[in-house]
């Protein structure tokens, strides 16, 4: 059994969303991939933003829209933001060499991954953000499983 660190984080709003991103991003060593996963509008963005925002990485941030990968290079390392929503196959990914960026030397970030389950690395970052309404509309827990070590 890999030896897997499970942090739960709760944050009430947007803000405090950032700033975890922000604390996740100033950690981040070279080589890491990390997937994100929840429902549209929990809050996958705001926690990349802080990510990037921890890794010096000032400009805006959005989700690629009509590519796969976004490239920032203005950081301490690049970071390199997958959205996989739209790929047909893993095959895509190959086309634009994965690999490359996985086991490359910046911060990988991952949305909607389990769609390209098969191709990612064992030692990997899984974050997972869920709303829970009764605790109100800006509640989020955030699950970090780190499986880098």
């Amino acid at each position: 059994m890999h030896n897997h660190k499970i942090t739960v984080k709760e944050t009430f709003s947007a803000e405090e969303t950032f700033a975890l991103g922000r604390q996740i991003g100033q950690k981040a060593v070279p080589g890491t991939v990390c997937t994100v996963l929840g429902d549209l509008g929990t809050g996958k963005t705001v926690l990349t933003q802080g990510i990037a925002d921890g890794l010096g990485i000032r400009g805006p941030v959005s989700s690629p829209t009509f590519t796969i990968v976004q490239i920032y290079e203005e950081g301490r390392m690049p970071l390199y933001h997958f959205d996989v929503y739209r790929i047909g196959d893993v095959g895509e990914m190959d086309e634009i060499g994965y690999e490359d960026y996985f086991y490359g030397d910046g911060f990988t970030l991952v949305e909607w991954a389990d769609l390209i389950k098969e191709i990612l690395p064992e030692n990997r970052m899984e974050i997972t953000i869920e709303k829970e309404l009764e605790k109100g509309a800006d509640y989020r827990r955030i699950r970090i499983c780190d499986m880098t070590g």
